[in-house]
């Protein structure tokens, strides 16, 4: 069961899936027949993606909501289910960024990535848990990141709210395999989406720059993952040496990541 092998007639709630990587994973499933239902906070966005996935031939409703806002999400994720039926998929894709030593962050956006990152993410599997357990199986894709494996400077909140995502996400895949429900954590690296403004993007290094994913790519690597049964993909896999690294030689592998990020912030930083 672990392996989503059809997708054809499966119905994929996805949060964050206006835009981004929410959006690219929800036409992905479409276009393998699945029906998506996509929950995020700004409407006109999401009836903009909702018809891009239509006119391409996709199942899809829309639902506007909050995911901190737990009332609200919890009648939305019912409303999934009263209109079709079911519920297979859960991806839990909201999420926010932001660039910043710790000593510059603001409690007001520390918070914030608190809440969206870290707790909106629990509500959605809180409340979309007894549908896919209703059924005696499913799949959860917990969208993480690399800075959730290799805490990261100047992003420091960030990463503590991915690492939040990488723990839940272990600790679920083991407690909901005696019920049917696959758990699958994804690592992406820098990806092109509207997380980043081009100030935030100004702060990484260029090779990183350079190196930044497309939403799509994103997408297409974790339908794949989902179809072998993986428990977790990074991507790009290059990017799993850092993993390794960081446990052989910790101390090492600060040196480099102080010279890489650090020094692209200029001095003082």
């Amino acid at each position: 069961m672990p392996r989503l092998t059809r997708i054809e007639g499966r119905v994929a709630l996805v949060t964050g899936g206006s835009s981004g990587i929410g959006a690219a994973i929800a036409r992905a499933l479409a276009a393998r027949g699945a029906t998506v239902a996509l929950l995020a906070r700004g409407n006109d966005r999401l009836e903009a993606e909702a018809a891009r996935i239509a006119s391409a031939g996709g199942r899809v409703s829309t639902h506007p909501c909050d995911v901190t806002d737990p009332a609200p999400l919890a009648k939305e994720i019912d409303s999934v289910v009263e209109r079709h039926g079911r519920l297979d998929v859960v991806v839990a894709s909201a999420g926010i960024a932001a660039h910043g030593l710790f000593r510059d962050v603001s409690l007001a956006s520390i918070d914030a990535l608190i809440r969206v990152n870290v707790q909106g993410l629990l509500h959605t599997l809180h409340f979309a848990l007894p549908h896919l357990a209703r059924r005696g199986e499913g799949w959860i894709v917990n969208v993480s990141s690399i800075a959730g494996r290799l805490g990261q400077p100047d992003e420091a909140v960030y990463s503590a709210s991915k690492f939040a995502v990488t723990g839940l996400s272990e600790a679920l895949a083991i407690e909901l395999a005696p019920v049917g429900i696959h758990v699958l954590a994804v690592y992406p690296g820098l990806v092109r989406t509207a997380l980043f403004t081009e100030e935030e993007l100004a702060r990484l290094p260029e090779s990183v720059r350079r190196g930044a994913l497309e939403p799509e790519a994103v997408a297409a690597v974790t339908l794949r993952a989902l179809e072998r049964g993986r428990h977790e993909v990074t991507i790009p896999r290059i990017a799993v040496g850092g993993y390794v690294m960081r446990t052989l030689a910790p101390a090492l592998f600060r040196r480099i990541l102080a010279r890489v990020r650090m020094s692209a912030l200029g001095p003082g930083a």
